[in-house]
């Protein structure tokens, strides 16, 4: 074995593929057509030798036994007893008649001295313990056909043998035969075969050289589609595939420009903050509370280039929620979101009724999701303003008496770093109501935004779950 190819003790081999599933897929179905061919040949041939080979036989059969009963009908006695049965009574010159005795003297006219055994098979049908004696020997290398009926005197048996080779060679005739046709049949199948793995599997060559290019050029661009057959459902399998995929690459090429256009303000604005920090270190430094306004503004813009960071990995997390068996009280993440949001709007009020509603899911991420919720209702409210939340059979409504959301702007503001107008010069990423539509996703809910009675904005929430906890 050649060292690079030897398996460590205790690993396992993998599986080699299948030496038929190494062979392209053409020359399998010529071989498969072939040999369903030759099985169908040789059965039906088989059959057929079969058949004719009983049919001869019967039909000698029967014509030995009318001939012999005949024979014993017609045969006098006399001439049994001096041997002078003629040889034309047994009908054809190529039937040996003999006149058996029940002990077991055999009496023939015939001049062939070839000698047939006879058995204890006629000498029963002389004695009178059987009705006829009908079967087949062997002698020099020769086949005979022997046939014994009681003579019409008691104590004697007439016998008429025939060989066989007039038979045989009709059998090895229609053998030739046969097996000459079923040649034919087989090329005729392999050429047949080879039609249909040509014709029949040209669209899947296309196919096949289709995506091959694909994943040579990753052009995405749909694959012709042709036809409305299983080829045609492949196709458009296919492209189904690529849609998603080309609708994936745009996401991610969308998501990094977006990304990147987003932390290049703070990162900017970091960089000048640090060059004049270093500049005015280099020209005496500065005062202490310019000095500490400057940090501050650089801690503040890290806070937000981590929370920008932290909601892209949120956002990047495109797998479906794990099966978590741990019962959530959504009315206990919205008390520990709102305890968060008090202390970000210190000059609001809440007005907070929860009932209990157990969902199944992830508390961390739901938690984040009323908390992104919250986080807008307060950035909108005005100064001594009320965020009322309401929580009822598992739909939440988070109430601000912000300016409101214009309409036209309500079907993107969950949309990845989605900023309406009025939005732009206030802090945030643009990432915290998708993260919330992510999440709510995740969790089987949905997440809409409407309008208060005082012209606010109504955020809704609705995760399925019970108000009761089942254990």
């Amino acid at each position: 074995m050649d060292p690079a190819t030897r398996v460590p003790p205790g690993s396992s081999v993998p599986d080699q593929p299948r030496w038929h599933y190494r062979r392209s897929l053409a020359s399998r179905v010529i071989l498969m057509t072939t040999l369903a061919v030759c099985f169908a040949v040789a059965l039906v041939s088989l059959g057929a030798y079969v058949t004719v080979k009983m049919s001869l036989e019967n039909s000698l059969d029967d014509s030995l036994l009318d001939r012999a009963h005949e024979t014993a009908a017609s045969a006098p006695l006399e001439a049994v007893q001096s041997q002078q049965i003629p040889t034309y009574a047994a009908g054809v010159a190529d039937v040996r008649l003999f006149v058996l005795a029940a002990d077991g003297h055999a009496i023939t006219t015939s001049k062939d001295n070839t000698s047939v055994p006879l058995g204890q098979p006629e000498i029963a049908v002389a004695n009178g313990d059987s009705a006829k004696s009908v079967r087949t020997v062997a002698e020099d290398g020769r086949d005979y056909r022997v046939v014994a009926v009681p003579f019409r005197e008691q104590g004697f048996a007439v016998v008429l043998v025939q060989n066989m080779a007039t038979q045989e060679r009709v059998l090895k005739r229609l053998g030739a035969v046969m097996l000459l046709f079923g040649l034919a049949g087989v090329i005729g199948a392999a050429a047949a075969g080879w039609a249909v793995a040509r014709n029949g599997l040209r669209p899947v060559r296309r196919l096949t050289r289709n995506v091959e290019r694909i994943a040579r050029t990753e052009d995405l661009q749909p694959l012709p589609v042709e036809g409305d057959d299983e080829i045609a459902r492949l196709a458009t399998a296919f492209n189904d595939m690529l849609v998603a995929l080309s609708a994936s690459r745009a996401r991610q090429r969308r998501l990094v420009a977006d990304a990147g256009h987003e932390l290049r303000t703070p990162l900017t604005s970091l960089r000048t903050n640090l060059d004049l920090l270093l500049q005015a270190d280099a020209d005496g430094g500065l005062d202490d509370s310019a000095r500490r306004e400057l940090l501050d503004d650089v801690r503040g813009q890290i806070e937000e280039m981590s929370a920008l960071v932290g909601d892209l990995v949120e956002l990047a997390r495109d797998e479906p929620l794990r099966p978590v068996v741990e019962q959530v009280d959504l009315a206990e993440v919205v008390d520990r979101a709102v305890s968060r949001a008090r202390r970000r709007g210190t000059s609001l009020s809440f007005d907070v009724h929860t009932e209990p509603w157990w969902v199944t899911g992830e508390s961390a991420s739901l938690e984040r999701a009323v908390t992104n919720l919250l986080d807008n209702a307060v950035k909108w409210s005005p100064p001594g303003g009320t965020v009322r939340i309401r929580l009822n059979h598992g739909t939440l409504t988070v109430d601000d008496e912000g300016p409101g959301i214009d309409p036209a702007d309500r079907d993107q503001v969950f949309d990845r770093f989605y900023r309406s107008q009025e939005s732009r010069s206030m802090p945030g990423s643009g990432l915290g109501l998708s993260i919330v539509r992510q999440v709510i996703e995740r969790h089987s809910g949905n997440v809409r935004v409407d309008e208060t009675d005082q012209g606010g904005t109504r955020m809704v929430l609705q995760v399925p779950g019970a108000p009761l906890l089942v254990s």
